[in-house]
């Protein structure tokens, strides 16, 4: 399947159609270059914390290098250091293949979009150049006939006429059969320009239009390759350094497994030991024996071979325990019931925002349910909570209720509408070229559909044809006549309508529904006594037609 034969009358859907695909590469682009951005500050983050924590001088005569758990810690170090290295690799071929790549492809699908438009627009003036040359070549020759018969009609009356002289009578036939000579000449021009037209028309609608729809159809599948590859290098180059990151983390892994708790605690021996014995014995001194007493060899607390029982500072060291830590654009007039729409798309359309309608109302059903069980408990518990509370809450879910149960209703009522149109138009009998006729001429003032009879389809077409273009392909705005009301209402309270753009009304006034709310909280009406202006949509009682 092809746009240029499915979607041959469907230019405004493939315009905003590719328009919408640029718009979703851009976004794409954008997207990736803020994940770049991320990347490239958490890259420098590391790169600053891997700075913090390197020593900034050679260690290898410090004591604290000696321990592999230090050592160890200076490996996970190094290897968070080459972490950011690819995580720096991460974001430049993401900004390398991705942005800068999709960003050149989108500007040169533009420049190609914009050509093929133009393109479309130079085949359809050329059309309607044709038929203007048509249109005049046929007037044209409307009035050489009138002229060649008024011409015959007066050759014959002064033929007949006896007081008409013979040179009177033949420069009547003279000019007679110039002005049918001239007709004849005016009759083969307007079958000349009405076979170039039927020709020029055929090849702007089965060649000329479907090719161009055709480019835009293969522009846009380009575009879409190429998104996709955009899709898969996004996760392509996460994968390219998952090898060296797994390196990383490998080697991360290695240095928590070099620690060895009895090493160190050599290393610490090694580096502390004192080397002395332990103090020996303390030898009894008699006192009672009347003889000269002599110092025992050994006292309390001196260590054999040392003059008294203090150490030698120098041999002490001492400990330099460290903390170490890990911190880390023409559009159509859009309508409330899509009948601005093709059958098919309102019908979805509707069916869709019916589907919405019911999950909201499902949910408001058990907001309902769950709050009149939590009012059941107040009642039954009043220490638990005040059930009077729960009322405005209550009524606001009951109003929403009823609300989402009438726009069910009213978009169900749309539907059948949409469907039962949909079986009327399904025989083969709408004529091609009525694809082309002014969407606004079957619709009445509330924007939804009457029903013309195919001869006031047909005379409305061929008595406005030389006033109105007869191919709207690229039209870019349509209007629509919304005077009319589309239903009734009851004001429930007064309003003093103080402020522009509003209106009062008092409470039980009947007015005239001119425009629903629109979700802005505002509702248009007229009053019967005149005036027209926007109250608050709380205060009425809506009745749509």
């Amino acid at each position: 399947m092809d746009w240029g034969t499915e979607l041959w009358d469907q230019f405004d859907d493939i315009e905003r159609h590719t328009q919408w695909g640029l718009d979703l590469m851009e976004k794409y682009v954008k997207f990736v270059k803020e994940r770049t951005e991320i990347e490239q500050a958490y890259a420098k983050q590391l790169r600053n914390l891997v700075k913090k924590y390197l020593p900034k001088r050679n260690t290898r005569e410090d004591p604290e290098s000696k321990f592999c758990q230090y050592q160890a810690f200076l490996q996970v170090v190094k290897e968070l250091n080459d972490f950011a290295g690819q995580r720096e690799v991460v974001a430049e071929n993401l900004m390398m293949q991705i942005c800068m790549e999709l960003s050149k492809h989108a500007q040169e699908l533009k420049q190609e979009r914009k050509s093929h438009f133009q393109e479309g627009r130079r085949a359809q003036q050329q059309l309607e150049n044709s038929f203007k040359q048509l249109e005049n070549s046929k007037r044209k020759f409307e009035r050489d006939c009138r002229e060649a018969e008024k011409a015959m009609l007066v050759a014959e009356k002064l033929d007949q006429d006896l007081n008409a002289t013979k040179a009177d009578v033949e420069k009547a036939k003279q000019q007679a059969n110039l002005r049918s000579h001239m007709a004849e000449e005016s009759k083969n021009e307007y079958a000349s320009f009405l076979q170039k037209f039927n020709r020029d028309q055929s090849q702007f609608y089965f060649l000329e239009m479907p090719q161009i729809f055709n480019k835009l159809q293969e522009m846009d599948e380009r575009r879409t390759v190429r998104l996709k590859e955009g899709y898969g290098v996004f996760s392509e180059t996460e994968r390219q350094v998952m090898p060296i990151i797994g390196k990383c983390l490998d080697g991360m892994k290695a240095a928590a497994d070099s620690v060895n708790e009895k090493n160190d605690s050599q290393v610490l021996i090694e580096l502390h030991k004192s080397g002395f014995e332990r103090p020996g014995d303390v030898d009894f001194e008699d006192f009672s024996q009347p003889i000269n007493r002599t110092s025992s060899d050994s006292s309390l607390g001196t260590p054999r071979g040392t003059l008294d029982g203090r150490l030698d500072p120098r041999l002490l060291g001492k400990n330099k325990g460290k903390r170490w830590l890990f911190s880390k654009k023409n559009k159509p007039v859009i309508t409330e019931d899509f009948s601005h729409l093709p059958p098919e798309q309102r019908r979805k359309k509707l069916q869709q925002k019916i589907e919405e309608r019911n999950r909201e109302l499902q949910k408001e059903i058990d907001q309902r349910d769950a709050l009149n069980k939590m009012k059941d408990v107040y009642q039954k518990t009043p220490q638990m909570g005040d059930p009077a509370s729960l009322e405005p809450k209550i009524s606001e879910t009951l109003s929403n209720i009823e609300k989402l149960r009438l726009e069910i209703q009213k978009y169900e009522l749309w539907l059948a509408e949409a469907e039962s149109r949909m079986l009327s138009n399904r025989p083969d009998n709408i004529l091609r070229h009525s694809r082309h006729l002014d969407p606004a001429a079957t619709l009445n003032n509330n924007g939804s559909h009457e029903k013309d009879s195919p001869d006031a389809t047909h005379s409305d077409d061929s008595q406005d044809a030389l006033n109105q273009p007869i191919y709207t392909e690229f039209d870019e705005d349509f209007e629509e006549d919304l005077a009319s009301p589309v239903g009734t209402c009851v004001a429930m309270y007064q309003f003093e309508g103080s402020s522009e753009g509003t209106i009062s009304m008092t409470e039980g006034e009947e007015l005239s529904l001119m425009e629903e709310d629109k979700g802005d909280g505002w509702t248009r009406v007229r009053r019967s006594k005149g005036g027209e202006g926007y109250v608050p949509t709380s205060y009425l009682r809506v009745t749509v037609n």
